[in-house]
């Protein structure tokens, strides 16, 4: 298609610039860069400031949008002979464009002369117009193109922006003023991105570490979360329940920790246990410990391999044959986890407790070393200095010290010191101290305030540790919800027993270890709770019904179960003669065991049905006899369901089927109206207590 192509149809050509008049050539039709021949070597951008890339120059564009006249093209001429040239030959007649070969594609842009090329004169047509200029057709052979420079990228980026003066290169040209703009743009977002790719790095980074530490964690299966051992579990939804177990292995790290190793004492004991209960509010922290010859029934469990931490049955190399799929504890506490591990001992805790076990960790002697030495060390004091008989020098001297780690060990380890009488208890006494002690220096440094310094603590022993339902990620969590609790609210509590027996076994007092625990799920306040001021925490019991309408609490679903299962014993709050007689009578006819009938001392105007923990189908079937009756939980009525007749009492109805679903709306209380009656001797350690014993 030729110039003269893009005139309107049926319009003269008259005087148009635009228009290039040549005669066209007989045979195939060229396209314009055909028939143009090589072009002119392009102008360098760099000076002329041109983007296009294209053969318009700016001035000719100018020209060409405000309607101005173009400058007439050029010819290039070539440069002055050095000798005298032979006579121009006479103009030739155009010659035939050759035939298309089918194949090959023409490039739309003339390929740029080689360096060693003459230049070539450009020859005009006599029967064209003296504008138009035709150069000499392509040699046949392909001429070498000139190399391209390579493209040059900057690795001095940071000296390119701070000094854009100065040149990088020697052979650099000065920078172009109007190009100063876009380098420090390009730079700045070179910046941006920069800090954008550190950021991203370093946050994958943490979490790459994060999930090393976690898939680090030895992880083992202890928890038992449906076990029908939990006392009322809907009361301890939101509640921690971690179970910290300080094992005694003489295995691997914990060989060199002066303790021992295989040869004196083989397989695994739990030497501290401890259940720690962290309320759903996250406003106090209560920590019971168990001593390790705490008398227990012996309990069947899975067998379990303290080497390879798997359950099943143990392959002995002695007798080259397997033991046996389940085995049963001794009599004292610590050999639940001797015989069948975490979940052994998970089982047995939840069932001297009642307590819903969710989280564990078994921390070995190597873990515990370096979690002290995570916080610079723990101060202790003491009243004497402390010689153990099998452990020989612990403290030197008496008074307030800083110990390491090493030496933490063996203070919390003594259990045969000359200056004690008490053997265990006072080991036990002696680790709740060191206990406080650690808590208040992580306090006092900000660790739990100071996610940095958490995570570096957490992350010292974990890998030392081995876990149930445990994450980094969750102890750093759980460190920063308790951060606003002061140490007056952290209470260390042991369970209390009786007198030792022949087999040196300690027996629970089993109706106050019950109080203990049925206090920490109600959140009644534990004796010397302290508030940040070191005023007593107030008491915060309920008060029993005595008002129309019910305070608030909780819906509770169980199943109802057979009458003669249930004892009921039945109190009379109206002052009406032989009404709780009445009521006894009518509830014996329908199954129920039930006790003498008494007074209540005071009124309530709605009939209320008192239970405690753990015995919600007996409360249930009771209550489905007296409709609209008020269902509260308290502590201290063992397996007995008390029921107090207020002024609504009418009959006893019939109970519902045994095995029906049932819901009951319950709230939480005592039937004084205070908390949860302890024992007087409980032994209690506050950790805001600094005194030295």
């Amino acid at each position: 298609m030729s110039d003269r192509d893009r005139t309107a149809p049926g319009e003269g050509d008259g005087d148009n610039p635009w228009v290039t008049r040549t005669t066209r050539a007989p045979g195939p039709v060229r396209a314009p860069w055909e028939r143009a021949g090589r072009l002119p070597e392009p102008p360098d951008d760099e000076v002329t400031g041109s983007h296009g890339g294209g053969g318009v120059t700016v001035a000719e564009l100018i020209a060409r949008l405000s309607g101005g006249a173009v400058p007439p093209a050029t010819a290039i001429e070539a440069p002055a002979p050095s000798a005298p040239s032979a006579p121009a030959k006479p103009p030739q007649p155009p010659r035939p464009a050759p035939k298309p070969e089918p194949v090959a594609a023409t490039p739309i842009m003339a390929p740029a002369p080689a360096a060693d090329e003459p230049p070539r004169t450009a020859r005009l047509r006599p029967e064209s117009d003296p504008a138009t200029e035709v150069f000499g057709a392509l040699p046949a052979e392909p001429v070498a193109l000139p190399e391209r420079p390579r493209a040059v990228v900057r690795t001095d980026v940071r000296n390119y922006i701070d000094h854009p003066e100065r040149p990088t290169h020697a052979d650099a040209p000065p920078p172009v003023d109007h190009h100063t703009r876009h380098r420090f743009a390009v730079a700045g977002r070179i910046l941006m991105a920069l800090v954008a790719v550190v950021a991203l790095s370093m946050t994958g980074a943490a979490w790459q570490w994060q999930n090393i530490k976690n898939n680090n964690m030895n992880r083992v299966s202890a928890l038992d979360l449906n076990s029908r051992d939990i006392v009322d579990p809907n009361a301890q939804f939101g509640d921690e329940n971690f179970l910290i177990v300080g094992v005694d292995s003489r295995y691997g790290q914990n060989a060199d920790m002066g303790a021992g190793t295989t040869e004196d004492a083989g397989g695994t004991r739990s030497d501290t246990i401890m259940l720690v209960n962290i309320p759903a509010n996250r406003k106090r922290v209560v920590a019971v410990s168990f001593p390790r010859d705490l008398a227990i029934k012996p309990t069947q469990c899975e067998a379990w391999d303290p080497k390879t931490g798997g359950y099943g049955p143990i392959y002995d190399e002695d007798t080259k044959s397997y033991g046996p799929d389940q085995v049963y504890t001794e009599t004292k506490l610590n050999s639940a986890y001797s015989f069948g591990g975490p979940k052994c001992l998970v089982k047995v805790i939840q069932k001297l407790s009642g307590l819903s076990v969710n989280r564990f960790m078994a921390v070995d002697f190597a873990g515990f070393s370096k979690l002290v030495d995570a916080v610079g060390g723990v101060e202790v004091c003491s009243s004497t200095p402390l010689e153990d008989y099998e452990l020989g020098t612990v403290l030197e001297h008496s008074g307030r010290q800083v110990i390491d780690g090493h030496t933490a060990l063996q203070y919390v380890r003594a259990r045969q010191v000359t200056t004690e009488v008490n053997g265990d208890y006072g080991r036990i006494k002696r680790q709740q101290m060191f206990l406080s002690s650690l808590l208040r220096s992580m306090i006092s440094k900000d660790t739990f305030f100071n996610i940095g310094k958490l995570n570096n603590v957490v992350n010292l022993f974990i890998n030392d540790s081995s876990v149930d339902n445990v994450t980094t990620k969750d102890l750093v969590q759980l460190g920063q919800s308790i951060q606003g609790v002061s140490a007056g609210r952290v209470t260390f509590v042991t369970v209390p027993t009786g007198v030792t027996d022949s087999e040196g076994n300690e027996p629970p007092r089993v109706d106050d270890m019950r109080a203990l625990f049925d206090a920490i799920i109600n959140d009644d306040p534990l004796p010397e709770e302290r508030n940040a001021d070191k005023t007593p925490v107030p008491s915060t019991s309920a008060v029993p019904s005595t008002n129309a309408a019910a305070p608030d609490g909780e819906d509770v679903n169980t199943t109802t179960t057979d009458p003669s299962q249930v004892t009921v014993r039945v109190s009379n709050s109206t002052g009406q003669d032989g009404l709780a007689a009445t009521a006894t009578k009518e509830l014996e006819q329908h199954g129920f065991t039930v006790n003498s009938p008494d007074d209540y001392q005071g009124q309530v105007t709605s009939t209320t049905v008192f239970y405690s923990p753990g015995h919600e189908q007996a409360a249930a079937t009771v209550a489905s006899t007296l409709p609209n009756a008020h269902v509260e939980r308290v502590s201290g009525l063992g397996d007995v369901v008390r029921v107090v007749l207020g002024t609504d009492f009418t009959a006893v109805g019939t109970p519902a089927a045994s095995g029906s679903a049932a819901q009951m709306r319950v709230t939480h209380g005592s039937l004084s109206g205070e908390p949860t009656k302890l024992p007087e001797d409980l032994s209690i350690t506050n950790a805001a207590d600094t005194t030295c014993k």
